[in-house]
């Protein structure tokens, strides 16, 4: 690694964009604006729709330091920092990608590879933005491994990388059409309870769920908030194992749901 590299964010910003930028002879033309925001969102973009490519020391050197940097200057949350709303139960409306627990739950798309979509607003797009390039490129592995795409209900286990979680499980919710199924019910509860198996085969301690299948997958907030609850308690009695569990949302709405739910069992 050489000992030129940037040193300042501002400094890692550009030199990342313009790395990003010189890897493909159609950015040529792609002019880096002049604010710090609209920076940050050209790089967000630019690792958004990049390939699970190989990567350089370099590269992954000033990246990491960068994402450290814009996680610690967002505040990073910690499980000791929540108040437990029932015994091992959280509930706690944040972003995710500044939860530092052993594990948090990533709605995936059924390709694995994370949110291509520039700066789209979606979970999938924060963690794989904030995670790094590494993050995709370890998914990437895993599905040559796999051989075909995800099934809905089932999930898969990475590093954290620049995230403040040690791990990132990742699962395919349900799609919903018109109307829930009894499929979808089915397919729901067991992202749940595959996360939920995968987190304790690898001593997780601590596990944060995102709300799985509701937003761009249309699965009924309240439904799949109910959903989630019964799945993880049901799980927590049955298990030897003491888990903590965080319940992340995003949402007014959805705290008020997990809240109302929660309160009332």
């Amino acid at each position: 690694m050489r000992d030129d590299l940037p040193v300042t964010q501002d400094e890692r910003r550009l030199w990342l964009i313009r790395s990003l930028l010189a890897e493909h002879e159609q950015y040529a033309q792609v002019r880096i604006p002049d604010s710090a925001d609209d920076q940050r969102a050209l790089l967000r973009a630019l690792l958004n729709v990049r390939p699970p490519q190989p990567v350089g020391d370099d590269f992954l050197a000033v990246q990491d330091a960068y994402l450290k940097e814009r996680t610690r200057e967002k505040g990073v949350t910690r499980l000791e920092d929540l108040t437990p709303l029932q015994e091992h139960i959280y509930l706690w409306r944040g972003d995710i990608t500044t939860l530092a627990v052993d594990g948090i739950v990533n709605a995936a798309n059924s390709q694995m590879l994370g949110c291509f979509a520039p700066n789209h607003g979606c979970i999938d797009n924060a963690i794989h933005t904030f995670a790094g390039v590494q993050l995709r490129l370890a998914c990437a592995r895993l599905m040559a491994i796999q051989g075909h795409e995800e099934r809905a209900g089932t999930a898969k286990i990475t590093e954290g990388y620049n995230l403040p979680a040690a791990h990132v499980l990742h699962t395919v919710g349900p799609i919903v059409g018109y109307r829930v199924t009894p499929r979808d019910q089915a397919s729901l509860i067991s992202c749940y309870r595959s996360c939920l198996e995968l987190a304790e085969r690898n001593d997780l301690r601590s596990l944060a769920f995102c709300c799985i299948s509701t937003g761009e997958f249309h699965y009924p907030n309240d439904q799949a908030a109910r959903i989630a609850i019964d799945a993880v308690h049901d799980y927590l009695q049955q298990s030897d194992k003491p888990m903590e569990v965080v319940f992340n949302v995003f949402k007014p709405v959805d705290h008020a749901i997990y809240r109302d739910l929660l309160v009332e069992r």
